[in-house]
């Protein structure tokens, strides 16, 4: 496998930053079909594939998570030409013999509730990172949070369906008179061991 090269090292990583406010400039759906491309080809165990994605484009859309909102996130939120709700369906397992057609393990999930409830919010959570990744490879800025009631996301957006939110990601073009100074990161030493 080749590896990347400075400029996309710095692209994903170094460059990159969590914004807090966007230029105005709109997201063309086809980027977001560009971003989910290149996300789906991540890895998750069983390829089980939890995620599931709304992406909020408009005024309407955007004020139905507004009451769901913390306080400092609204604004930020409203302001971003795109929020997306990264979720995770609790009944991935229904779709594991198109997806993972070597072996039928559906009766591995439907027989473990709490097993399934893990393997879909970690699996999930890998591909909201995935997502970020992305995003980031296909020239958006991304701000993901926390900072929001998951029961009452999930009662407007998956009311109906076995889908629980995990995060939301303000996506767009980052206006830089809106970040912070960069925060400190661990060094190696300080928390990783080789053994």
């Amino acid at each position: 496998m080749n590896e990347l090269d400075a400029a996309g090292r710095d692209l994903l990583f170094h460059n990159a930053r969590t914004q807090n406010g966007f230029l105005d400039k709109p997201v063309a759906e086809e980027k977001l079909r560009e971003l989910y491309g290149l996300m789906r080809m991540a890895p998750t165990s069983a390829n089980c594939n939890p995620v599931r994605l709304v992406f909020l484009t408009t005024p309407e859309a955007k004020a139905r998570l507004e009451p769901c909102l913390m306080p400092g996130n609204v604004e930020k939120t409203r302001n971003a030409p795109v929020t997306a709700v990264i979720g995770h369906d609790l009944e991935f397992y229904e779709h594991l013999p198109r997806l993972f057609p070597h072996n039928d393990m559906r009766p591995l999930f439907k027989k473990n509730e709490q097993f399934a409830n893990i393997t879909a919010f970690r699996n999930g959570s890998l591909q909201g990172a995935y997502f970020i990744v992305a995003a980031r490879a296909v020239g958006l800025d991304c701000g993901p949070m926390s900072g929001f009631d998951n029961g009452a996301v999930d009662k407007e957006f998956f009311a109906g369906t076995h889908i629980k939110s995990n995060f939301l990601c303000n996506l767009g073009y980052g206006d830089p008179t809106k970040l912070f100074d960069r925060s400190p990161r661990f060094e190696f030493d300080e928390i990783c061991q080789i053994l």
